[in-house]
């Protein structure tokens, strides 16, 4: 027997001026001007990031600093890295870079686009990387090694 219209409950409509619990936990955006200068940020979350690649330091060391996609995105480069170390037979050493350039641009407010260049014992890498100011801070919500 199908039920009655009578019986079934009507969705509650969110009253005027009532929030979502999950606006109440998103991160929230940051003036530029309210944030530090994001160079040594972008120099030390590059070597952080090379030294994860190169199996020397644990990826949650650098959680805190990244968003959830680059955060999920680095974790499975960080394994294919690993992967690619022990089929080689290759241990993990610590790699020595010295800094190159810094090349940035801002094209929002609260927003960095930068490619830091590094040199290391074989070659020169570069790593970009997207800043955004969230919550009174800078968070890499985008990087890519060349």
């Amino acid at each position: 027997m199908a039920a009655s219209p009578s019986r079934i409950p009507r969705a509650q409509a969110v009253p005027p001026g009532a929030y979502e619990l999950s606006e109440f936990f998103a991160p929230q955006r940051t003036s530029s001007v309210q944030l530090p200068d994001p160079e040594p940020f972008l120099r030390n979350i590059t070597i952080g990031v090379l030294e994860v690649f190169a199996g020397v330091r644990e990826v949650d060391q650098l959680v805190r600093w990244l968003t959830e996609d680059a955060y999920r995105a680095l974790v499975t480069r960080a394994n294919l890295a690993a992967r690619a170390r022990s089929a080689r037979g290759v241990a993990a050493i610590r790699p020595v870079y010295s800094l190159l350039s810094v090349h940035r641009s801002s094209p929002a407010d609260g927003v960095i686009e930068a490619v830091v260049v590094v040199q290391g014992a074989a070659r020169a890498r570069s790593v970009a990387v997207r800043l955004e100011g969230l919550d009174g801070r800078w968070r890499a919500t985008s990087l890519a090694i060349l």
